[in-house]
């Protein structure tokens, strides 16, 4: 069918690239303008906008929505069945909600209506959620609560982290969003019970609290883990913390317990297996502190 479809990042590759292989007209790709990256601050297109030119699909990279009429009859001139929208980054205002016949429907990456948001994924893993998994709903105007079509769980390990969970549900989004154009299913409405948010992410989030318990940096280590980072003060250096795992013991919260990288939380303590000082590389924890020696006894910031 003649379809839309707007996206920015990683997590939307895959629906765009199964819905071109799946024969679907893709009559634009709407996705976030380029914007300035890596050292030289050049330009960088988002991941979508470069599948997107790969696959010789038309891209389409408005700054706003919301009070654009004129992008609204440019949507709406494309006599769209449907759009699809798997995290775009703007506000779809109503105009354009109501433009497709079959409406727009969103690939959100939570088992709806838990985690409602801009950072599902993350949520999840900090929570100790058991399951996560892929919604497929239809939009409206409020935030992600629109009536489901489709929904499909994935158990979470207990060291699960973002980057497996994100790849493990942007291939279910692309199957199940394929399975939703096909089957047409009959939309539910959310329950009103369970809601919950997943607000956006800031650097801020990132900072270790030694004073929490070890599973619960644990967790924060795997869920924020490549962003924004989860990190720590080490004298004037913030160390980024890329990899732990929880361990017995005790001790004051944020002290070094033995020269292999055991520091104590509020409850347990957190054995560090991966970190990066500012500027470098990544290294491995007996590596690391071979460089930068983090004594027992000292009190991590």
């Amino acid at each position: 069918m003649r379809l839309a479809f707007m996206g920015s990042p990683d997590f939307a590759v895959p629906a765009l690239r199964a819905l071109h292989a799946a024969g679907h007209e893709v009559a634009a790709v709407y996705c976030q303008p380029p914007r300035p990256a890596g050292r030289g601050q050049k330009e960088q297109p988002c991941p979508v906008h470069r599948a997107a030119l790969a696959l010789g699909l038309p891209v389409r990279t408005p700054t706003r929505l919301k009070r654009d009429a004129a992008e609204h009859a440019v949507f709406a001139a494309l006599g769209l069945e449907v759009a699809v929208v798997a995290a775009y980054g703007l506000i779809l205002p109503p105009a354009m909600l109501e433009a497709p016949r079959r409406g727009c429907l969103n690939i959100h990456a939570s088992l709806l209506p838990r985690w409602r948001g801009a950072a599902p994924i993350q949520a999840a893993i900090l929570a100790g959620d058991a399951e996560s998994g892929v919604t497929i709903m239809r939009m409206e105007e409020g935030l992600d609560t629109g009536p489901m079509l489709l929904r499909e769980a994935v158990p979470l390990g207990p060291r699960m982290t973002t980057p497996a969970l994100h790849d493990a549900l942007a291939e279910m989004g692309a199957r199940l969003v394929l399975r939703a154009l096909a089957e047409n299913p009959p939309p539910v409405p959310q329950p009103e019970a369970g809601v919950t948010y997943a607000p956006k992410l800031t650097k801020a989030d990132g900072r270790l609290d030694w004073s929490l318990p070890a599973t619960a940096l644990d967790a924060r280590v795997r869920a924020l883990n490549p962003w924004p980072g989860t990190f720590f003060q080490h004298q004037s250096e913030a160390i980024r913390l890329l990899a732990a795992e929880p361990a017995a013991g005790a001790g004051p919260p944020g002290m070094v317990l033995d020269a292999a990288g055991l520091v104590a939380c509020g409850e347990g303590v957190l054995r560090l297996q991966r970190l990066q000082r500012p500027g470098r590389g990544p290294l491995a924890v007996g590596e690391f502190l071979r460089g930068c020696p983090l004594p027992p006894g000292m009190v991590l910031g």
